[in-house]
């Protein structure tokens, strides 16, 4: 029977519940098992694609176009597996299912209610899940805290689930805060408290504890929790702040939380997990140890909430640990580009340029900026999505001669639409999932730089845009230096961008970070870092 395991967080929300849960996934699956994760949203949206990025960071991309929460990226990450928009139960997505069924009559003429209505859906998801692919372990993170409001269905439909299938094949994993009061410098267990009592108060009791501290719990803390939370000793599991997330996995689990869940479980070994551990280790001496260092600016829209670039910035430390490399990642706010010279201040000092992805108006001046400088000066630099767009207007404007050049988006009247709008968009008055979103085929050309950075010709990227490359200035542009040398199967649309007689100028309409791994960094970031390494090397 597949099991269960269920990751609640309690006092304060940010403490780590997603890479709580990615890490035991991780230290799971190396164990041999068939492992998933299911991320739990209490928030009314359906899905994260209308949020701003500095209210819920980053919108992560899965295959099938679902835009979800960014943890559903660390489980992609630590598991190196593909999800799908069924591992993201949101509020929005329950509760409009419910009201559905009840307009088609499916609930016979029965009042609708919280429970067993919402608590059921809840927990048909997660079966969907479980059984979709036969997994030998469903990993559930609950969004949110225990005792906020919207979280209460999801916690009533939990501990029906435990019910139904027994402690033998569900456990609760609650993460919690284990402050310092500087004042005493004595680590405070009485926040742990009130949040088991609150868990307990609604019908679940942990069966581990997970403190989240800034450094490594005492003994007399762990023995202090126990009591006061009635689980054993050797199910307080520390987990002080790393430095580096991919080191989690080896705390949590040198802290004995794999072989405690194992037994709970009574599951049992398989091979194969030494063989995968020796590989994470090697990673991360690569990581930790560097022999080199570069710095690269991250011109982006959203740089006060550093989350709303998560992709990104793993992708550059799995490139990192690949080369031996330190990369300094410096958020750089786009708008403080704006005058033409700031770019050669701003940048005067960097191995690299990276414009990532965005919608709107603001800032778009000073990203194009900085691409003019990063173009002209022989800097390295990779454009994704918006950025790759912009890079088509640089072009156009610059070198083209088309002044006036510019996307529809952004000004519907412009001469030259360089970036237009996707013919199956126009007339589309809703937001949400309405974007081209998902893996698609893109065809690269070959005796490209895209063609020798992937060695294929054909690959699958994930997308999340509205706007295109107008077709009717490929030739022209193609003419002047900028080559598409990847597109789409029909070959209408532009995916790949690259310059002749440049160190590195690449750009993508897809998200690449997207499908970087620990083990196996993105082939457009990765020749990025390698073009920095030979740049700098060079001078």
């Amino acid at each position: 029977m597949t099991k269960f395991i269920i990751i609640t967080g309690g006092v304060l929300s940010g403490l780590g519940k997603g890479i709580v849960t990615s890490s035991l996934g991780m230290l799971l699956k190396s164990h041999g098992f068939k492992v998933t994760a299911i991320k739990m949203d209490p928030y009314l949206n359906c899905d994260a694609g209308t949020m701003n990025p500095f209210e819920h960071g980053e919108v992560y991309v899965l295959d099938d176009g679902t835009e979800a929460d960014l943890d559903l990226g660390n489980y992609e990450r630590f598991l190196d597996t593909e999800l799908s928009g069924d591992d993201n139960i949101t509020t929005g997505k329950v509760y409009r299912s419910v009201i559905e069924k009840e307009r088609a009559g499916e609930y016979l003429g029965k009042t609708v209610q919280i429970i067993p209505h919402i608590t059921d859906e809840i927990n048909r998801r997660i079966w969907n899940v479980a059984d979709e692919d036969d997994f030998d372990i469903v990993l559930i993170e609950m969004g949110g805290t225990v005792g906020d409001i919207e979280s209460s269905p999801f916690l009533e439909a939990s501990r029906q689930l435990h019910m139904e299938v027994g402690d033998e094949n569900l456990i609760f994993v609650h993460t919690t805060l284990v402050p310092v009061m500087n004042v005493v410098g004595e680590q405070k267990t009485k926040p742990t408290q009130h949040s088991v009592k609150a868990l307990r108060s609604i019908g679940i009791s942990p069966d581990i504890i997970v403190g989240r501290s800034d450094v490594e719990m005492e003994p007399s803390t762990k023995r202090k929790i126990s009591l006061f939370c009635d689980v054993p000793q050797e199910a307080v599991i520390s987990s002080p702040n790393a430095d580096n997330i991919y080191r989690v996995p080896l705390i949590l689990h040198n802290e004995g939380l794999t072989d405690y869940v194992m037994k709970k479980l009574e599951l049992k070994k398989k091979n194969g997990f030494d063989e995968y551990m020796d590989r994470w280790q090697h990673f991360l001496a690569d990581f930790e140890n560097p022999t080199s260092e570069l710095t690269v600016a991250l011109v982006g829209k959203y740089c006060d909430l550093e989350d709303a670039y998560a992709s990104h910035v793993e992708a550059l430390n799995h490139c990192a640990s690949a080369t031996k490399t330190r990369i300094n990642i410096r958020f750089m706010e786009s708008e403080d580009f704006e005058e033409i010279s700031a770019a050669s201040e701003l940048l005067n000092d960097v191995d690299g340029v990276l414009i990532p992805g965005g919608f709107g108006t603001r800032g778009i001046k000073g990203k194009m900026n900085a691409i003019n400088h990063a173009r002209t000066h022989g800097i390295p630099i990779l454009t994704i999505c918006l950025g790759f767009q912009i890079s088509v207007i640089e072009f156009a404007r610059n070198v083209l001669g088309y002044e006036s050049a510019n996307s529809s988006e952004f000004d519907p009247k412009t001469e030259h639409p360089v970036i237009d709008l996707l013919p199956m968009q126009r007339g589309i008055d809703k937001m949400g999932g309405t974007m081209r979103l998902g893996a698609e085929k893109v065809i690269i050309n070959e005796g490209t730089k895209a063609h020798g950075i992937y060695g294929l010709t054909e690959i699958q990227e994930r997308h999340r845009h509205r706007y295109e490359v107008n077709l009717d200035y490929i030739d022209e542009f193609e003419t002047n230096g900028m080559i598409f040398s990847g597109k789409s199967s029909n070959s209408k649309r532009m995916e790949i961008l690259e310059i002749k007689d440049h160190p590195f100028f690449m750009g993508c309409q897809f998200h690449p970070e997207f499908k970087s791994r620990p083990l196996d960094p993105a082939p457009l970031f990765l020749d990025f870092v390698k073009a920095m390494i030979k740049e700098r090397d060079g001078k």
